[in-house]
């Protein structure tokens, strides 16, 4: 099967808040964003999948491929209390603690990224055992990650020396035999 997986359009939140799960709004270029994204897209899937986030739903639901399944394995990562708060007023010794590991470290009452990518990998071993041709899934850049973490088998510590960009796609084969996944594209 082929999955398209992309990254959310812009949001409008200052870079110094730290944010996986709030929900936060989108930029005004968002319709915008939307015809952009559709013409880089299939004219019709088998399925979608979403990330329950208001700004994954909101543009699934603009793409118009019909239901919409919402994932919560497909969610950013839970910063737990950090949630909206700048970076600089979260306690030094807990930053510091976390950048120091952040794959098994969990921010408090968070996630770890290593948390993640195992629910990550569920939902991608769940999907593997489906019967579809084309599935597109709307998302976060740490998901994106940890499909590539994933389907190259790299060490997750390595996963934040690939950008990802709003709105980027990224086309997965995801076959019965784990051997023979790839990578088709990346934009």
């Amino acid at each position: 099967m082929e999955v398209h997986l992309i990254r959310h359009t812009p949001v409008n939140i200052s870079k110094k808040i730290c944010y996986g799960r709030l929900d936060v709004p989108l930029l005004d270029s968002f319709n915008d964003d939307i015809w952009k994204i559709k013409n880089q897209l299939l004219n019709k899937y088998d399925i979608v999948y979403s990330s329950p986030a208001k700004r994954c739903i909101a543009l699934a639901e603009s793409l118009k491929f019909g239901e919409i399944i919402k994932d919560k394995r497909l969610l950013e990562i839970d910063f737990g209390d950090w949630e909206g708060i700048e970076w600089d007023e979260i306690d030094k010794n807990l930053l510091n603690h976390w950048m120091e590991d952040f794959v098994n470290v969990a921010p408090t009452n968070g996630e770890s990224f290593n948390e993640m990518y195992l629910r990550v990998s569920n939902f991608i071993e769940t999907l593997r055992n489906k019967d579809f041709n084309e599935v597109l899934i709307v998302s976060h850049s740490g998901v994106i990650r940890c499909f590539l973490a994933y389907l190259l088998k790299f060490p997750l510590d390595n996963s934040f020396k690939i950008p990802i960009g709003f709105h980027e796609q990224y086309i997965f084969k995801i076959d019965s035999d784990p051997l023979l996944d790839s990578i088709v594209k990346m934009k």
